[in-house]
């Protein structure tokens, strides 16, 4: 005999849609509030020959406070607040397992230059999400971060960012 809960998915829990919407609009109020002040700082009103620097910058930011501010004002306050949930906690796993990585790979590159860093960032990809075995996802990452050394480098001509450690300067590059 089935039990009355077979087949009710479990409840949702994590981060409501009301919640994101209010963050992002106060992230919008935000720039909104940067974009006043810088452009109060070139010169936001009417000189003799015109507009100032700033003039339309000024109203592009009170557009941005404004309707920043009525969104927040719907997200927190307002009567239809969405309480849906807009991320659990496997979405955002799943999410941050991509962007941490990513992260990374930005400060990788600053460090030693994209050929090395895209080299390692693929095949720990390979490795850590596709579950590939290590010998072949380092042979991949090695094969793709040298076609992209040659063809930018030798065949094109355009020498790519190579980092603060500069580990390919043994290769004259």
């Amino acid at each position: 005999m089935d039990s009355p809960q077979e087949g009710v998915a479990p409840e949702r829990t994590g981060v409501p849609t009301f919640a994101v919407e209010a963050a992002v609009a106060a992230l919008v109020v935000i720039f909104g509030l940067v974009v006043l002040f810088g452009s109060r700082k070139l010169g936001s009103g009417w000189t003799t020959d015109g507009p100032g620097a700033g003039y339309f910058p000024f109203y592009i930011g009170l557009i941005l406070c404004i309707s920043g501010a009525g969104t927040l004002y719907q997200a927190l306050l307002g009567k239809k607040r969405n309480h849906d949930i807009f991320v659990d906690g496997e979405q955002i796993r799943r999410v941050l397992s991509v962007l941490i990585p990513a992260a990374f790979y930005v400060l990788a590159i600053q460090v030693f230059g994209i050929y090395v860093a895209s080299a390692v960032y693929i095949a720990g990809f390979m490795i850590i999400l596709g579950k590939f075995s290590k010998v072949k996802s380092i042979v991949l990452g090695l094969a793709i971060a040298v076609f992209f050394f040659v063809l930018f480098e030798v065949w094109f001509k355009i020498p790519l960012y190579k980092g603060w450690l500069k580990p390919l300067d043994f290769l004259g590059y």
